[in-house]
């Protein structure tokens, strides 16, 4: 695992397309139980290295109610974005994810993890690309139909302060969809 995280900071593959330096970020250990799959690290990310090192990240630790301590121990937790390093900055936010990581290195990090029981899969381009036909027309329908994808996936939308008009638009998943969110993740820490 060591060798294969070593490998994945050195990728350059789509250098040529990147608005900074690349810097892949991902975490995992072969003990991780839940994985976190989300878009692409933002600029705070970037400048950090800490995967959601940011105020989504901080919403997103609200939402799976735990520590900071628990979200970055590997043991507990791995955290594979769909684009590993900063994409750029779009008309609304920033571009989607690079489309060469996920193909290059998914496979290999989930083939090194063999206790994984829990994929979060946050916001649309993970879903699509995880739950394929299966993925509802809307991220909101796929999100509310998240039962369909237990016990191996659990579909959330995106943690971004930018979020909060959905938020307020559906008030069940603050309701419905988080206190089942927290029960899974305590069931598979505790």
């Amino acid at each position: 695992m060591q060798d294969l995280l070593h490998d994945i900071r050195q990728c350059s593959t789509c250098e040529a397309h990147l608005p900074l330096d690349p810097r892949p970020i991902a975490t995992g250990h072969p003990d991780s139980k839940i994985v976190i799959i989300g878009q692409a690290p933002g600029t705070k990310v970037h400048a950090s290295g800490i995967p959601w090192d940011d105020a989504s990240g901080r919403q997103l630790r609200k939402w799976l109610n735990v520590s900071d301590e628990d979200f970055y121990d590997e043991t507990k937790f791995a955290i594979i974005p769909m684009g590993f390093c900063y994409p750029g900055k779009g008309k609304s936010g920033d571009l989607p994810p690079r489309k060469e990581c996920a193909p290059q290195w998914h496979q290999p990090l989930f083939d090194e993890m063999k206790n994984v029981q829990l994929v979060i899969l946050i916001g649309m381009y993970a879903q699509k690309y995880y739950l394929k036909e299966t993925a509802k027309r809307t991220l909101t329908e796929t999100v509310a139909n998240y039962k369909d994808y237990l016990p191996k996936y659990f579909t959330l939308p995106h943690p971004s302060p930018r979020n909060r008009f959905w938020l307020t638009k559906n008030p069940w998943f603050d309701k419905e969809v988080l206190p089942e969110l927290k029960n899974a993740v305590r069931r598979l820490l505790s």
